[in-house]
């Protein structure tokens, strides 16, 4: 059951981090006013497959929600790419446990696969018509980029015409 809120705020990161020439480490925050989490995975390159989760719940108004650890142990051997989230959400996400996590999993994937696409960003060109038709098409290309971040976002002008995915 949801509390009964007149006030909510909410602020969430994502950040990723090369530890070794074969390893990374993506870490999801959260901390709103029903939660204070935060979701951590070990990805080994270049397969990009998720060896280790790690997740903290400091707060929360779910109980079921305070001891993720086990619950989120089974996306480990997941490969990031194509199907992921149907992955994920068969494993995890389907059930009733703590959904926030699962979907926090979801954004520490996203975090690398946009870590990736930063190489990409950097060779746009530098006039705006030619930036926008660039990162229009990118996204065009690869769908799964599109909500991923503010400049993807709904709305944005880079997204212009360019249909949600289902």
């Amino acid at each position: 059951m949801m509390p009964n809120l007149l006030n909510y705020s909410r602020n969430r990161c994502t950040s990723v981090e090369q530890l070794s020439d074969h390893t990374l480490k993506s870490c999801c925050r959260l901390q709103d006013t029903l939660m204070d989490a935060s979701v951590e995975i070990m990805v080994q390159l270049p397969d990009l497959d998720i060896t280790d989760v790690k997740a903290e719940v400091h707060r929360s108004y779910r109980e079921e929600c305070m001891k993720p650890s086990d619950y989120l142990k089974s996306v480990v051997g997941t490969r990031i790419g194509p199907g992921m989230l149907k992955i994920i959400k068969g494993l995890v996400g389907e059930t009733e446990y703590c959904k926030q996590l699962a979907f926090m999993v979801e954004e520490c994937c996203h975090g690398v696969i946009l870590s990736f696409t930063k190489g990409v960003l950097d060779s746009a060109p530098d006039d705006e018509e030619g930036m926008k038709q660039f990162f229009a098409t990118m996204i065009k290309d690869n769908i799964r980029l599109y909500n991923r971040c503010a400049a993807f976002a709904p709305g944005s002008s880079i997204t212009e015409g360019i249909e949600p995915p289902e």
